[in-house]
């Protein structure tokens, strides 16, 4: 079930008309309040959310929803008008798994709808032979519990974020391109700007504390984990 969460009824009505083809099943909510009291008693799979919100707008929306364990490892979009950078960090920083600006094309919406879908279908994945933990020093990445623990601090993640470092730790000192890192987290295709990429970096190494310096940023090529040595 994808949750929308917009005030705007030609919008809402819009994303019903291009979504319905793909077989999701739609939830509507006009405001922040709303959207979390359905979340009370609807599973959403992904939500897209709207900043500009009556009453609580969408960053504080969306900090409850990262709040509440069990929404944590839902995936959100935010679908805003508000595309200057400041924004555009701070709802990563709170821990959105992606970013569009209105106007926004609906096949590059549906296409990221998709991705986090398949991210979470992937993370839920379980392979008795396959490893389940993976750790660099004092960094643990528990796959089967979705769970990232700094020695014994507990990492609250995005989606998108845990598969960034999932991707990291697995392959210590190896330098990654911003394409490379896209299509590891994303698929190949995915409309992403290199900049996003950047920034989604920025979240992961400040959520990671003392060990955020540990993602080295190789000028002209892109970014490279180092791992023990």
């Amino acid at each position: 079930m994808i949750l929308i969460i917009e005030d705007d009824p030609d919008i809402q009505e819009m994303l019903a008309f291009a979504l319905a083809p793909e077989g999701w099943k739609l939830l509507m909510a006009k405001s922040g309040e709303e959207g979390l009291s359905l979340l009370k008693s609807a599973a959403a799979d992904c939500i897209i959310l709207d900043i500009m919100l009556p009453g609580m707008d969408g960053f504080k929306a969306l900090k409850k929803i990262r709040g509440d364990p069990h929404l944590k490892g839902v995936p959100v979009i935010l679908a805003t008008a508000k595309g200057e950078e400041p924004d555009i960090v701070a709802g990563l920083e709170l821990g959105a798994d992606d970013y569009v600006v209105k106007p926004y094309s609906l096949k590059v919406l549906i296409a990221r709808i998709r991705a986090a879908l398949r991210r979470i279908e992937e993370a839920g994945e379980s392979q008795p032979d396959a490893l389940t933990v993976i750790q660099q020093g004092i960094l643990k990445l528990d796959l089967t519990r979705h769970e990232v623990f700094e020695g014994d601090r507990r990492l609250e993640l995005s989606v998108t974020e845990f598969a960034l470092l999932r991707h990291f730790l697995s392959h210590p000192e190896m330098v990654f391109s911003r394409n490379q890192l896209i299509a590891a987290v994303h698929g190949m295709d995915y409309p992403v700007t290199d900049r996003s990429v950047d920034v989604q970096i920025l979240a992961l190494r400040k959520k990671l504390g003392v060990s955020g310096n540990l993602i080295e940023t190789i000028r002209g090529v892109g970014y490279r984990f180092k791992g023990n040595r």
